[in-house]
């Protein structure tokens, strides 16, 4: 298993590998045979980034079959996606900031993050396996109160799209083994959702067979899975850790 990791290096982005403790600095593309450098220095001292730079994160509502029982939905056909632009990517231990112009809830959700290794579109179930280059965190936060504001229109683009609002990272680890996996939040230390990877309707894989047949999926995007149960308002001051064994814990805290 590599684990790879975005860091702020002298002022400029960097990507390196993670060995231990220790991040290795890397040149070239972390999706194209990166080349590791003599520069090193340990995580400790590290100054996060985004562990990758996305064209897009396309993001899942109604995958979780827990959440579907709870609000009385059914299995969708396909999958039912929205996009989160890059004005919300935050890395960990960024500050997740309420919208001055918004009053109501703003929930956490922990989420698998699918990462994108090479360039897809319409794949079959193998090229998707294929095209899946790792796996991180990601916290899809939402206004939640904004999606129904408008009964002509809900508004999930404007809901999960404010500043700050898709913490991702720190790690994309490749070659996870999932079989296992169980995602986790926790809310100023406190365990608030664990639920597993089968609680998914779509897995991983079919997500980026699905998800490609209508757009092209470029290296680096990011398919965040959906969340389980357990997604809960946040208030200021809090700290948000989503943690998936294997992959890491993205950390974050909510100012109002």
């Amino acid at each position: 298993m590599t684990q790879w990791i975005g860091v702020q290096h002298n002022g400029e982005y960097r990507f390196g590998k993670l060995v231990k403790d220790t991040v290795v600095l890397c040149t070239g593309s972390m999706f194209d045979s990166p080349e590791e450098t003599d520069e090193t220095f340990p995580f400790s001292n590290a100054v996060l980034d985004i562990p990758c730079s996305p064209t897009k994160v396309v993001a899942l509502w109604n995958n979780s079959r827990g959440v579907a029982v709870k609000q009385g939905l059914e299995q969708p056909d396909d999958p039912l996606v929205f996009i989160k632009t890059s004005n919300t990517y935050l890395p960990s231990g960024g500050v997740i900031r309420k919208p001055n112009n918004y009053d109501g809830r703003v929930i956490f959700e922990a989420e698998l993050g699918i990462v994108i290794g090479r360039e897809v579109y319409n794949a079959s179930q193998i090229e998707a396996a294929e095209a899946i280059f790792g796996y991180t965190c990601i916290n899809d936060v939402t206004a939640t109160q904004i999606i129904g504001e408008n009964d002509n229109f809900a508004q999930w683009t404007r809901a999960k799209n404010f500043n700050t609002f898709t913490p991702m990272g720190p790690i994309v680890s490749s070659d996870v083994n999932l079989a296992d996996v169980n995602i986790r939040a926790e809310l100023n230390g406190r365990e608030r959702q664990n639920y597993p990877l089968s609680d998914l309707f779509f897995g991983p894989k079919r997500l980026v067979h699905l998800i490609s047949s209508f757009m092209t999926l470029y290296p680096g995007d990011i398919i965040s899975c959906g969340t389980g149960l357990g997604a809960l308002p946040m208030r200021s001051g809090m700290q948000i850790d989503v943690k998936i064994d294997g992959i890491g814990t993205l950390s974050n805290t909510f100012c109002n």
